[in-house]
């Protein structure tokens, strides 16, 4: 009657610790990304200005952070077509700060130097804040950036209320900007007027970031 109960006992034990293992794991994979409606993951980066920028000195004001890798064709058709430059004035304009972030590690594409970044940056009339540098990916895996560009929006009391593509169309033509439904420029908009962000959540298109 007793042979079996070891068996038993083995058995139970081994599911218990796969279940245990399971739901120890789970969280760490849901850290990796940031979540919509959770706050926005803290980070501090250098900025090719040289200076430090922490997310919390922006407390109060609505913050977006955008992906970015120059040398990436879908960054190239927001940059070449203007649209990127555009959304970015029209809300920094409005006191919005726009963080635009480069993951891409050293001897990877997109990956330049403060000098050179900040070349590009006036070559392309871009209008950022800050442009931050993240050649670690540390701040890049904390918010699960996927893609070049990978937007996320972050509301005065520092809670995520956007992730994903910049618009509705992934492709790399100028010519779908004209016709696209801009998902940034949609979120703030709702944001700034005090009511619920409508898509809160969209599929990033673009480069993978070079991590």
């Amino acid at each position: 009657m007793n042979v079996h109960h070891p068996v038993r006992l083995s058995w139970s034990t081994l599911v218990l610790s796969l279940c245990v293992g399971a739901l120890l794991a789970s969280p760490r994979v849901a850290a990796a990304d940031a979540i919509v409606g959770q706050a926005a993951p803290a980070f501090t980066l250098t900025g090719t200005d040289g200076q430090p920028h922490a997310l919390s000195e922006y407390a109060g004001k609505y913050v977006v952070l955008e992906w970015l890798n120059h040398d990436c064709p879908f960054v190239r058709k927001h940059y070449g077509s203007g649209n990127m430059q555009k959304l970015q004035k029209k809300w920094t304009a409005q006191d919005v700060v726009w963080l635009s972030i480069n993951s891409s590690a050293p001897g990877k594409q997109g990956n330049y130097p403060p000098e050179e970044a900040n070349e590009l940056t006036k070559e392309k009339g871009a209008a950022p804040t800050a442009v931050l540098l993240d050649p670690e990916g540390t701040v890049g895996r904390a918010y699960g950036a996927k893609t070049t560009p990978h937007m996320f929006i972050v509301d005065p009391k520092g809670v995520l209320i956007y992730a994903g593509g910049i618009d509705d169309k992934p492709s790399t033509d100028p010519a779908d900007v004209a016709g696209a439904r801009n998902h940034v420029d949609q979120a703030l908009t709702e944001a700034l007027a005090g009511k619920s962000v409508t898509i809160a959540t969209s599929t990033p298109y673009g480069c993978s970031v070079k991590y």
